[in-house]
């Protein structure tokens, strides 16, 4: 597996523990974010599985059923939060991993395409190594569509997508934010399906999907070891280390 992003040799591995705290989750990627920035951190890898989230995106947030779809939202046990990075809602809970990469860089906006359709290849190729069928491209009517989503697929049975992939650029630094799906899909499906509702937007349930959907039996552990085995190919990680997160700006 080669290198995607041809960028940081390393990087500091930060392994966050499981929170209640959603808000604070998405607000600490963009701190770090800062901290690359500025210098005061090197290259990092996060990982975490998150608390029950929809995190909306900003043009959603502007939509006359925003407040319904929240209210939706938190009936249903997520944590309704609008994120600064593009794209429509999406959903996400502790069966999911999240992984924030951030590395400095003169120019962060120069490779923002090549960025999405690089880590698509290499996320598509973590799943397969876990037995999967990913590949990049978007699924028509799937959830916070995009031209790099992996999706899975199996005979029979309709393409899903299994991950969906965010950036945020700053001056100096980037921060690629990826979701990979991999366990109990149906309240996902359930919450955005009120979520799209009441935005008015849009999509197909049947799109929306965990790996474990298409490789019955597989973990977040999994998937997760997995992906820092072909992070390992290509770069150096730090040793593994349980990071209690911080108070950052907001996100």
């Amino acid at each position: 597996m080669s290198n995607p992003w041809h960028g940081a040799a390393g990087l500091a591995l930060v392994l966050d523990p499981v929170s209640d705290d959603a808000a604070a989750e998405l607000d600490r990627g963009i701190g770090l974010l800062r901290e690359v920035a500025a210098g005061d951190r090197p290259p990092t890898l996060r990982l975490y599985r998150p608390s029950p989230t929809v995190a909306f995106g900003q043009r959603d947030a502007r939509l006359p059923g925003f407040g319904e779809a929240a209210t939706a939202v938190a009936r249903q046990g997520f944590a309704p939060l609008v994120r600064r990075a593009g794209g429509r809602a999406a959903a996400y809970h502790r069966g999911c991993l999240v992984v924030d990469h951030l590395e400095p860089a003169p120019d962060a906006v120069a490779g923002t395409r090549a960025r999405f359709a690089a880590f698509g290849d290499f996320f598509a190729e973590v799943l397969a190594d876990v037995g999967l069928d990913a590949r990049v491209g978007e699924v028509p009517g799937e959830y916070c569509p995009g031209e790099f989503s992996v999706h899975g697929r199996r005979d029979g049975v309709p393409a899903i997508k299994l991950v969906g992939t965010a950036q945020r650029v700053v001056a100096g630094a980037w921060l690629f934010s990826s979701v990979i799906v991999v366990q109990d899909a149906a309240p996902l499906r359930a919450v955005l399906t009120d979520a799209y509702a009441a935005l008015g937007l849009p999509w197909l349930p049947s799109t929306a999907g965990a790996a474990e959907d298409l490789a019955p039996g597989v973990t977040v552990d999994a998937v997760e070891g997995s992906l820092l085995a072909a992070y390992a190919g290509v770069v150096s990680l730090d040793a593994p280390a349980l990071n209690t997160p911080s108070a950052s700006g907001p996100s």
